[in-house]
């Protein structure tokens, strides 16, 4: 089987979703190649915002442990101008992708979209359709002209995608209302949890409060972070770990706080990380995006058994776990200092032993092979 799929996401060190399920099923199926188009890289747009400009690496093979050389195939394409100067760059994108399909000898594969752009592929080829969607971008705060274009390019995709998959329960009701969707959550690496590691030497000394994933406004509820830090001077560090995306303005604001940036690890850093913090962080903002939202970090905080303090959002506020404690964003400096202290009460740090099974039950490969059974649904129709 041949598989497009065009993803939200880079495929880099730091492994989310898409890379931990399109890696699984090409170690599952030794047949399958993929070409995993990458988000286009924004020369312009780097270059105003005080960033590197580069253009994307266009087509090239990628190669990963367990998987079969040239299977994998990597696509970056250029975004040169922004679309209120250029209106063909979508039109332009599809057209390359096609491009780079067809010069892999993929004649007829099948297409998963987790990018909404993807829905001008769903036009342009007659190639069967899976529409993964793991955030609900028509809730997001965006400019009028953007959300009219992901809400048009969504309508196309739940109206002629031939299966649709979501990450939450949230998203199977509001995506499911004139469909059949498929519910596939998120999940962790439960191997990489499974073991004690060292204290990561990025760490600052004593106490950590940390927060692992992507800084995002979309997210992360800047202001609380910063009352956190402030609230922590002299007891303890407040870490954020993880890909920054956020403003300058957000930025200062955690700087001035104290708040300690690690920037991006690998994904194999990051169960060290976590394992070492004495509690672990969800600062996020309550919004319909948010609550459209299944987080990875529900998973991998739950792997490495520290204790948890998170606002009420999606995943956190209906979990079953004595580790975690709820809070909204007023007392929500109080429960982390006092959780705190009760970590400090008990003396060393010693994570909780998970449930092998829980664990088991959460792991990736779990998702992949539910993913696998969908894409055998769309080869079916293929071969119909």
């Amino acid at each position: 089987m041949d598989l497009v799929v065009t993803s939200l996401e880079a495929w880099d060190t730091v492994w989310r979703r898409n890379q931990h399920l399109v890696a699984g099923l090409l170690r599952r199926d030794p047949a399958l190649r993929v070409l995993f188009v990458e988000p286009a890289t924004d020369p312009l747009h780097a270059g105003l915002g005080g960033g590197r400009p580069r253009r994307g690496r266009g087509l090239r093979a990628h190669e990963a442990d367990g998987i079969r050389a040239g299977s994998l195939w990597l696509l970056e394409p250029t975004k040169w101008l922004p679309r209120r100067v250029d209106r063909s760059v979508d039109e332009r994108w599809a057209r390359q992708v096609v491009r780079a399909a067809r010069g892999l000898g993929m004649g007829d594969p099948a297409l998963w979209v987790n990018d909404p752009r993807g829905a001008l592929l769903v036009e342009a080829t007659t190639w069967r359709s899976l529409y993964d969607i793991t955030d609900d971008w028509t809730l997001a705060d965006r400019p009028p002209a953007e959300t009219a274009r992901i809400r048009a390019q969504e309508s196309v995709l739940l109206s002629r995608c031939d299966e649709v998959v979501v990450c939450s329960p949230a998203l199977a009701a509001s995506k499911g209302e004139g469909r059949v969707v498929h519910l596939i959550p998120n999940g962790v690496d439960a191997a990489a949890y499974a073991v004690a590691h060292e204290r990561p030497a990025g760490l600052p000394g004593g106490p950590v409060v940390l927060y692992a994933g992507t800084l995002h406004g979309d997210r992360l509820d800047v202001a609380l972070c910063a009352r956190v830090a402030l609230a922590l001077e002299g007891r303890a560090h407040l870490v954020l770990l993880g890909p920054d995306a956020l403003e300058a303005a957000q930025r200062s604001v955690l700087e001035d706080a104290g708040v300690v940036l690690l920037g991006a690890r690998p994904s194999g850093e990051v169960p060290a990380h976590l394992q070492h913090a004495d509690v672990l962080l969800v600062p996020h903002v309550v919004t319909p995006f948010t609550d459209s939202l299944d987080p990875i970090k529900l998973y991998e905080y739950q792997a490495a058994g520290r204790p948890v303090v998170s606002t009420p959002v999606a995943g956190f506020r209906d979990v079953d776990d004595e580790l975690v404690t709820v809070a909204n964003a007023d007392g929500f400096v109080s429960a982390v200092t006092r959780v705190l202290d009760a970590e400090g009460s008990s003396g060393a740090l010693a994570a909780r032993r998970v449930d092998p099974e829980r664990l088991a039950s959460i792991d990736w490969s779990r998702r992949v092979g539910q993913m696998a059974t969908v894409l055998a649904g769309l080869g079916a129709r293929g071969s119909a």
